[in-house]
């Protein structure tokens, strides 16, 4: 309740803010657009709240709520400060028009933002109505009301528009605006400007102020004279990474980039391409200053960032953490590095030197989140030489430390580039160096740092396929998905569009999963994802052949429908998880994932789903762990289940999730189904004794036993006790059922120890 009342307070700080939306001078239909969409979102979970939850239960039930809606609070918050920053110049109305009129940010970053926020609420909205009330009857309409939206049916952009656009606010009057908003503020801003130029203006221009008009209004990627930049408040206050300059420029803080000496042409040249793209993930220029006496360019840039991500990560590492960041940051640092890319490469822009000196960083929230911006692409030879000519002992220091990648480069190219320099640029050899880069954001280390191989013999390495090692801890869905990036086979790589699409989805499972509280040798094990996002993309791309090229350019009011589409897959996978086991189809393998396409199997990449194994299935977005028993030597093949066993196996597989099963889903904790122990104990026996004796036959000591039963001897239960060491289902089997060596020679049960 707490956090839905931030997010109101956050929209009425908004509104209040548009209240004197008729003085905004500086983008004022993107914080139209803006302001319009927050109320929008509040009115939908307002109303989706209401209609759904009791209030009475709100301190009982209304947990799953919290984590949501504080992404949707920041969102709005973060929305506020835009509107904020476009209608109270702090110093000069010129410098604040300067910093906001060529930018992206409305719609590329705040809205990006709010759409994916109020999906995740919605969807949290609806796991808590799952459990709103007592009445059965009620709860079972609820559930069943929720599962006509989720029809594969609904996979349709047109018909999900149509039934739940305006509840997903992905209307297409909204994404209509989202298109035009920052064109319709460039008309305007020029229709204002000749407004002050005329004659009979009530506050015409000065002469500095008519220089200023004409920056404004030149198009993006000419070159001005210095002497714009350079007359009035300039000065240098400090030196950034790279070759980059904080400067003081008509009260404003600036990025600039300044060339001494450089070659014109390839300084125009990397002008004109910094000056062609604009994204919030990407580092881009906004004016280009010429001075030909003195031979300097200067690169005004688009935000002033204060360190590079080799920097921050050697700084909030220590020897106390196991990772540098929470795991809510990384995926969010990892998807807006993969957002740059895929802009990046929508218009034929390829890096070729990714790697995390290249990426520049800032603090936005007191949270640990970070803003994170693509830079170094598009940079030559010349450009690189002459931005540095001499450079100060402090940043040689600074550079020589953060920079590892400067003095063995090789470990974040692909190995093909070693084959062929021509193989640098492009997009596979991109992804594979993102994979690096997620390796160092999940473990604080770089890539091969305890190697003791360099030079040719680490290069040489890395084409026999040598890759970085995960510890232990690392979600393995994370992992997985790095391993893809990297792989050998460049064809085997995703797309960027593709690991945009599977890290939005990654990030609503970890906000709405959030990971327990470190605390050792109490810490449960952390939730996975009871499905394979990887393999939901490549479903989804046959749906969807448009989303195979990855060429087009991304369009944010995509982003609703594309969370919606996994969201409809993952449950249809769930439900077909739920039917194989209850079905008995003991011989067939789950085709739920397929190889090479997995986020949370094993190495290989191949999940199966095993009866005997427990699952992990999602539900309105927590897992529920189910454990279903079946005859372990029908298993291994050996003889056929009997009536007793198939009965008792039914008898311990219910279908239905009851009201103490989603309970214990809310707290947090897995919710064991406790099968039979006479007959799980007898099964886990004969599984064990035709194991040993290879299938051919039961032991002596088997039947002695049925012999013993039919002679009314009963043998005590054993107990199967499950430890906070079992991390996955594919390790179950292992701790189940024992293997020929550990059981020794002892015939008869195994111990609690052995099992």
């Amino acid at each position: 309740m707490d956090q839905l009342r931030q997010v109101g307070e956050a929209l009425g700080g908004v509104q209040a803010l548009m209240a004197f939306a008729d003085d905004l001078r500086i983008n004022p239909r993107q914080c139209s657009l803006l302001a319009d969409a927050c109320a929008l979102a509040f009115a939908a979970v307002a109303a989706e709240v209401r209609a759904h939850l009791r209030f009475s239960e709100r301190l009982a039930k209304w947990k799953p709520l919290e984590a949501p809606l504080r992404e949707l609070h920041r969102a709005v918050r973060d929305a506020e400060g835009y509107v904020r920053h476009c209608l109270e110049p702090r110093d000069s109305w010129w410098a604040r028009a300067a910093a906001a009129t060529h930018g992206a940010d409305c719609v590329e970053q705040h809205m990006h933002s709010l759409l994916w926020s109020v999906a995740l609420v919605l969807e949290a909205v609806e796991l808590v109505s799952e459990v709103t009330g007592s009445d059965p009857d009620e709860l079972a309409r609820r559930r069943l009301l929720f599962a006509k939206d989720y029809d594969r049916d609904m996979l349709e952009p047109r018909l999900f528009r149509q039934r739940l656009g305006a509840r997903y606010l992905a209307t297409r009057e909204l994404a209509a605006r989202m298109d035009a908003a920052w064109k319709e503020d460039r008309w305007l801003l020029l229709q204002y400007l000749e407004e002050r130029r005329s004659p009979g203006s009530p506050k015409p221009l000065t002469r500095n102020e008519h220089r200023l008009a004409d920056l404004l209004t030149a198009p993006r990627g000419k070159v001005h004279p210095a002497s714009v930049l350079l007359q009035g408040d300039f000065h240098v206050r400090r030196r950034l990474v790279g070759n980059l300059k904080e400067v003081q420029w008509m009260g404003e803080s600036f990025a600039v980039k300044h060339f001494v000496g450089a070659d014109a042409d390839a300084v125009g040249a990397e002008a004109a391409l910094l000056t062609s793209v604009a994204h919030p993930n990407v580092a881009h220029c906004r004016y280009c200053f010429h001075d030909e006496d003195k031979r300097e360019f200067f690169l005004v840039m688009d935000q002033l960032m204060t360190k590079d991500l080799a920097s921050h990560v050697k700084e909030v590492n220590n020897a106390k953490r196991r990772v540098p960041f929470p795991l809510a940051v990384v995926v969010d640092v990892m998807l807006q590095i993969a957002r740059g890319m895929e802009y990046l490469h929508s218009r034929k822009i390829y890096h070729g030197d990714l790697n995390p000196s290249n990426v520049l960083v800032r603090t936005r929230h007191a949270d640990a989140h970070l803003h994170v911006k693509v830079a170094g692409f598009g940079q030559s030879a010349a450009t690189v030489a002459a931005a540095n000519p001499r450079p100060s002992p402090r940043a040689s220091a600074k550079a020589a430390n953060a920079t590892v990648a400067a003095s063995n480069p090789c470990i974040w190219y692909a190995p093909e580039v070693f084959e062929q320099e021509a193989a640098k640029c492009t997009e596979k050899a991109d992804v594979y160096s993102f994979g690096m880069v997620c390796f160092e954001l999940l473990t604080g280390k770089i890539p091969f740092e305890d190697n003791h191989l360099q030079g040719e013999h680490m290069s040489k390495n890395i084409r026999t396929g040598e890759r970085p090692l995960f510890p232990f801890q690392a979600p393995k869905y994370l992992t997985s998905l790095t391993k893809r990036c990297w792989h050998g086979d460049p064809a085997q790589r995703p797309a960027f569009a593709s690991i945009c699409r599977v890290l939005r989805y990654v990030k609503r499972f970890v906000v709405m999963n959030p990971a327990p509280a470190e605390q050792p040798d109490a810490t449960p094990p952390p939730p996975v994802p009871p499905v394979d996002y990887l393999d939901v993309e490549a479903s989804l791309q046959r749906r969807f052949p448009a989303w195979q090229s990855g060429n087009a350019a991304p369009r944010v009011s995509d982003v609703p429908f594309q969370m919606f589409a996994y969201r409809v897959m993952e449950k249809e996978r769930n439900r077909a998880a739920i039917l194989h086991i209850g079905g008995g189809g003991r011989d067939k393998a789950s085709d739920s994932s397929s190889e090479g396409n997995s986020l949370c199997g094993d190495e290989s990449g191949s999940a199966t789903l095993s009866d005997a194994d427990a699952l992990s299935v999602s539900s309105r977005g927590t897992t529920i762990t189910t454990t279903t028993t079946r005859s372990l030597p029908d298993r291994a093949g050996s003889r056929k289940a009997s009536p007793s066993d198939r009965a008792s196996s039914r008898k311990a597989s219910p279908r239905k999730v009851d009201s103490s099963r989603v309970a214990t889903r809310l707290a947090g904790k897995p919710f064991v189904h406790a099968a039979p122990r006479r007959h799980l104990s007898l099964c886990v026996d004969d599984a064990m004794g035709e194991r040993m004796h290879g299938g051919a036959g039961r032991p002596e000591k088997s039947k002695s036993m049925e012999k013993s039963k039919s002679m009314g001897v009963v043998r005590p239960p054993q107990i199967i006790r499950r430890t906070q060491r079992i991390k996955s289902d594919g390790h179950l089997n292992s701790d189940v059922i024992p293997s020929p060596r550990r059981r020794g020679s002892g015939g008869g049960h195994a111990s609690d120890s052995e099992i």
